[in-house]
């Protein structure tokens, strides 16, 4: 059983890391500034996974720690960045 769970995360690990390697190739080629800070929405729930599944996989704590603060900061910085392209100022 331990052997099934091995493989399920190196599979998830390495869908999880083809996934941030497309939204990088969409932050890079975006042709808009919307398509652009959606693939960095995506890209940072992708880091987020990443970090859940290496905290999964080595059973440590501070990786789920990690992925709340990944969590928090990609949240406030995409409402940053939405609220930038639709007024032009963040700071009211």
């Amino acid at each position: 059983m331990a052997a099934l769970l091995d493989m399920a995360l190196i599979y998830a690990l390495g869908c999880v890391i083809l996934a941030m390697l497309f939204c990088a190739v969409r932050v890079l080629i975006g042709p808009a500034a919307h398509d652009r800070v959606l693939a960095l929405d995506t890209l940072w729930m992708c880091g987020m996974l990443l970090a859940l599944v290496l905290g999964i996989r080595f059973e440590s704590q501070i990786y789920f720690e990690a992925a709340m603060l990944i969590a928090l900061i990609g949240f406030v910085s995409t409402i940053a960045l939405i609220k930038f392209l639709m007024r032009g100022e963040i700071i009211e």
